[in-house]
């Protein structure tokens, strides 16, 4: 048992000596540094985060109203100043009239949202559904015009 615990002091002498490391730099030399670098810093600059930036009018726009409907009720519709829509599904009446009002530079008096259903469609022994949308019917002021179709 004497020669092992001769084994065991030796292992923790060793140990304790090799974990300890003696300090590179003296105390002077430190403070020497430190002054220096106090010397060398340049003042503090105040760092501006910018603020996350506004969205785009026409992002909204384009969010909003997808394409104009042109058919023969939407076409007579526009004599009494009423245009007619599509829409994205998430889009509420606020919205679209903001859209239509930046986009065509018209006062927008009324929204009203249709929601066209989904159809059944059959192509022979293919049978499937024809996609469903929403609408939006657009009253503006007398004597204003959107020209829809370009010419």
């Amino acid at each position: 048992m004497s020669i092992i615990d001769i084994f065991k002091k030796g292992k923790g002498e060793k140990a304790e000596t090799r974990h300890k490391k003696t300090p590179r730099r003296t105390v002077k030399k430190k403070e020497a540094i430190e002054e220096k670098n106090k010397i060398s810093e340049k003042p503090e600059i105040p760092v501006v985060v910018p603020k996350a930036p506004k969205k785009k009018e026409t992002e909204e726009i384009y969010r909003a109203i997808n394409i104009p409907h042109i058919t023969e009720k939407a076409t007579d519709l526009t004599e009494k100043n009423q245009y007619v829509f599509k829409v994205y599904p998430k889009t509420n009446k606020i919205e679209i009239k903001t859209a239509i009002e930046d986009l065509y530079n018209v006062d927008v008096l009324s929204v009203r949202i249709i929601k066209v259903r989904p159809k059944r469609r059959r192509l022979g022994r293919i049978s499937g559904w024809r996609a469903g949308y929403k609408k939006a019917i657009v009253k503006i002021k007398a004597g204003q015009k959107i020209e829809v179709m370009p010419r």
